[in-house]
């Protein structure tokens, strides 16, 4: 069987086998095989099982490959195509003539823009035109943008929207003269043992449930102090004002110590807006006043007595949404409606640095982060926005930048003299005038965070200069919320300035009636004998 060839010219084994394929040339000679000698590479005839089945695999791999790119240059061609359709109808019609209404107008403009964009050329091919690839690259690179944020719109990466909720009445609340009621809360000692009483009118989006949040009921006791806050006008459960303005803001204020038994004076307490009402208490009610603390207080930013400097260092602070809503405030409140419903009386809740239009500093943004911060934000939002009206809020972004009816400057200590006509005045030369202390005579202390994003401290500079006297607290590092909520330390400290030690609530006396019978009949008998 070693040669199946005869003389007849049949052909062998390996013609055969040559016959039923391609040729390649290769023929056995008859030579011995060197077992040793590396294997020959497989033709491509050889390769049969697992070998196959890998290149088929691969094949279908490339396949489809090719299949996408197929796709995408028919794809690519087929807009080419309609660009240039698109063109020859625009160049047939008379749009683009000279004459043209579009050509006179946006001619040159556009010749300009294209002459600065002409250096992106050389970045195409030389074969395309510029005209027709750039429409493409624009239109593709904005189908890619929107492929980005169909696929960016994953259900587990997208945050779940807490929904606002309506909680039930709980506030007490009291009459006042005009038949309206106000809402307040009180915290700490009762007011037969308060050393201090403290009232808060609360900020801008807050309500009575703020006051100076995270303080300790243990603290309130420590230093004998009783804590009022209250809801504004038409925020929480307090019911809206017909006519409001500052000094129905005072009279509020002072309508609810009488009420709930607050004898003699009262300190004021407020945090940013809301300083704006404790501003108010010192000028119209002076006398009922102990002192007042305020934290990033507020003014009129467009307060006609600021300087330039002052002006702008506050201003370059905002944001362009915060700068839009104050103008809105002072020229048109309507608008404002719009906003809130889009905020924070949509139904949901929101970040506090989106609602209120301005970054934070790094102890805010850490502080906002916080579990406890975040419940306590939500619980007081629901509560402010309880009536869910816009006629509220607007009142007192409206009051925030109009005219107050007084400057900080009239709470300025000083001196004055009636000099009412020619002849007092003329009587004043020869003998000494009678002269009074104007302004508001109590301690006026002022705590400012240096790195305050909201209430820049710009603002604590105009207050200096109009009050010389006050005692300005700096605060390095600290922002719009760091100092003020929910730190115990903090809270301690502004305690011991406020009231100085420590001393606990008053004690109750409680009045022996026999003993003082006895002593008053002592004491007349002895009167008696006296005057006998």
């Amino acid at each position: 069987m070693a040669e199946m060839k005869g003389d007849g010219g049949v052909n062998t084994w390996a013609d055969e086998l040559a016959s039923l394929m391609e040729d390649s040339g290769i023929r056995y000679t008859g030579e011995p095989i060197d077992m040793t000698a590396p294997p020959p590479p497989l033709p491509i005839f050889a390769a049969t099982g697992i070998m196959g089945s890998e290149t088929e695999m691969e094949r279908e791999r490339e396949s489809l490959k090719e299949q996408v790119t197929g796709f995408l240059k028919s794809w690519g061609e087929m807009v080419v195509d309609l660009g240039k359709g698109c063109k020859d109808i625009v160049t047939q019609s008379n749009l683009v003539t000279e004459d043209s209404f579009i050509v006179r107008k946006f001619g040159k403009p556009m010749a300009k823009a294209s002459a600065r964009l002409k250096f992106l050329n050389e970045f195409l091919p030389e074969d395309r035109d510029p005209a027709l690839a750039w429409p493409v690259i624009l239109f593709v690179f904005v189908l890619a943008l929107a492929a980005l944020s169909i696929n960016s719109t994953d259900d587990s990466l997208v945050p779940s929207v807490k929904k606002m909720r309506v909680h039930p009445p709980s506030a007490n609340r009291i009459p006042l003269p005009d038949g309206r009621h106000m809402a307040y809360l009180e915290q700490g000692v009762p007011a037969d043992r308060a050393r201090f009483s403290v009232i808060v009118p609360h900020s801008f989006l807050s309500s009575r449930l703020a006051g100076i949040p995270g303080v300790k009921t243990s603290l309130l006791q420590e230093f004998g102090v009783r804590l009022i806050t209250y809801d504004l006008p038409g925020f929480g459960e307090s019911d809206p004002h017909a006519i409001r303005n500052l000094n129905s803001s005072a009279m509020d204020m002072l309508y609810l110590a009488d009420a709930v038994g607050v004898n003699g004076k009262f300190w004021v307490l407020s945090y940013s807006s809301g300083s704006m009402h404790s501003w108010a208490a010192l000028r119209y009610i002076p006398d009922r006043i102990a002192g007042a603390g305020m934290f990033a207080p507020m003014i009129n930013p467009y307060e006609p007595s600021m300087t330039k400097e002052e002006m702008r260092r506050t201003w370059d602070q905002w944001s362009s949404r915060r700068k839009l809503l104050y103008f809105l405030a002072r020229k048109f409140p309507k608008f404002l409606a719009y906003f809130y419903h889009r905020s924070f009386l949509s139904g949901n809740h929101g970040q506090i640095d989106k609602w209120m239009s301005q970054s934070l500093g790094k102890k805010d943004e850490i502080l906002i982060k916080e579990p406890m911060f975040e419940e306590f934000w939500h619980r007081d939002v629901e509560e402010s926005i309880r009536q869910g009206s816009t006629k509220s809020f607007i009142e007192e972004a409206v009051l925030q930048v109009s005219n107050w009816g007084f400057s900080i400057a009239d709470l300025q200590v000083q001196r004055k003299c009636q000099r009412n006509g020619f002849l007092l005045w003329l009587w004043s030369m020869y003998s000494q005038a009678e002269c009074e202390l104007v302004g508001f005579l109590g301690p006026i202390h002022i705590w400012q965070g240096m790195d305050d994003q909201v209430v820049p401290p710009s603002m604590i500079d105009y207050i200096s200069r109009f009050l010389p006297g006050a005692n300005l607290h700096k605060l390095p590092n600290e922002g719009h919320f760091s100092y003020y909520f929910f730190c115990d330390e903090c809270h301690r400290r502004i305690f011991s300035t406020l009231f100085g030690d420590a001393l606990g609530p008053l004690d109750k006396v409680e009045i022996d009636g026999t003993s003082f019978e006895a002593e008053v009949e002592d004491v007349s008998s002895t009167s008696n004998s006296v005057g006998k």
